[in-house]
């Protein structure tokens, strides 16, 4: 039988991203996502639910999120499950599931709107990277008064 692993998610970060370093100098983002889901209950009353999920990126993917990404903003994210274990101070054995991001697409309008469109490209300021290597100056990373644009994912990879 074959294996499958693939997670797509669209939601909103639930906090802005956090940016480290592996002691290869290797970019590691971390996201947490907020997922919604609105249904009709079987007594008629709209409900909801909002399943929040931690994922991570690695390399020049990580550097982007970092860059472009920040609370509230929308974007969906596609990756694979991973189970993360480790022991608790207590001595009890802990897990936990998280997405490490293959690919993703931003969504929505420009800074600050929050509101997604649903139909990619959205325009987004950078944000300052909070932490830089060490092998790296800040004055590398100053790119005076002109802001790039956010890098286009391709929208053709997106299968719906």
């Amino acid at each position: 039988m074959a294996n499958f692993n693939k997670v797509i998610l669209i939601g909103n970060l639930t906090r802005d991203p956090e940016m480290r370093y592996l002691p290869s100098q290797t970019p590691v983002v971390e996201i947490g996502l907020a997922v919604n889901r609105r249904w009709k209950g079987s007594d008629g009353q709209q409900k909801e639910e909002t399943c929040f999920i931690d994922c991570v990126s690695f390399g020049k993917q990580a550097e982007v999120l970092n860059q472009y990404m920040s609370k509230g903003r929308p974007i969906m994210v596609e990756g694979r499950l991973q189970l993360d274990t480790w022991e608790g101070k207590d001595g009890s054995r802990r897990s936990k599931h998280k997405v490490v991001i293959e690919q993703f697409q931003f969504l929505g309008g420009g800074q600050g709107s929050g509101q997604g469109s649903g139909q990619g490209g959205g325009q987004a300021a950078p944000r300052q990277q909070q932490q830089q290597p060490p092998s790296q100056s800040q004055d590398n990373n100053d790119m005076g008064s002109q802001q790039p644009s956010p890098p286009d994912m391709g929208s053709d990879e997106i299968p719906f």
